[in-house]
């Protein structure tokens, strides 16, 4: 298996295209390749990005989540938790590091855009199997620093499923299912970095274990917040309808 670093130039808010990016500094792609793609890149291409200052960004981070936890409540007062697109993630995702004086939102119908730069891309190369995760950095509750998460994919199946098969001892498993687009999407971030190493994409070659297909696989690795071993937790965050007049807006930006 390799991993292969892409290197670019620096994409520009607040908006730039990301297909000549892909011609220029992608190699010739191979059957089964898998393509991850920072999502900072995907949205800039949208033209998700709006300049500091023109918005608070309490506000705005209100406005892109789903579910939140007011500054209030968290400790140091630092971030907004909020749940977004079935990830939980600070600040709704929207960045401000390599960002050129922008707030940079999370892409738009992230697995459209993907399914649409895959059809592109396998045509280019003239390959059949092909998949696309866009990736993010995100912190884990209990531990310090960030590490990658996947927030959309495109072309395979996220989960390698162990259930009916058996231990090392003979015993069946029940439950076990490996995630393997956040696995993967964990590796590339931490090739990507986090600071100014222009690497927003990453290869991976020769991985087994992958199947790809042709169908929007998404909801086959997403969990309804009421049915997640973590609800007692997740039940805590409040929902947009019900308090939008009692949120905690904050000072900070």
């Amino acid at each position: 298996m390799k991993f292969i670093k892409i290197k670019t130039r620096a994409l520009l808010p607040p908006k730039d295209d990301i297909y000549p990016i892909l011609d220029l500094y992608l190699p010739k792609l191979h059957e089964g390749d898998v393509v991850l793609i920072t999502s900072k890149i995907l949205a800039i291409h949208q033209g998700r990005c709006l300049p500091i200052g023109n918005i608070n960004k309490d506000d705005l981070i209100f406005r892109e989540s789903e579910r939140y936890i007011p500054r209030s409540k968290v400790p140091h007062q630092y971030v907004i938790l909020t749940v977004k697109d079935y990830t939980l993630i600070p600040s709704s995702g929207i960045d401000e590091s390599n960002a050129n004086g922008h707030y940079i939102l999370w892409p738009k119908n992230t697995v459209k855009l993907l399914k649409e730069i895959r059809a592109y891309l396998k045509k280019k190369n003239k390959i059949k199997n092909l998949a696309l995760i866009a990736t993010d950095s995100h912190t884990t509750p209990l531990r310090r620093g960030v590490n990658g998460i996947s927030i959309g994919f495109y072309g395979m199946e996220p989960l390698y499923d162990y259930r009916g098969k058996k231990d090392i001892f003979g015993r069946k498993l029940k439950m076990t299912q490996t995630n393997i687009v956040d696995a993967l999407s964990s590796m590339a971030v931490f090739l990507m970095g986090e600071g100014n190493e222009r690497i927003p994409i990453v290869i991976i070659r020769g991985l087994g274990n992958i199947k790809f297909t042709a169908k929007d696989t998404y909801k086959k690795l997403v969990i309804p917040p009421s049915e997640d071993i973590y609800y007692p937790l997740l039940k805590s965050f409040r929902s947009k309808k019900n308090a939008k007049d009692n949120r905690n807006r904050g000072s900070k930006r």
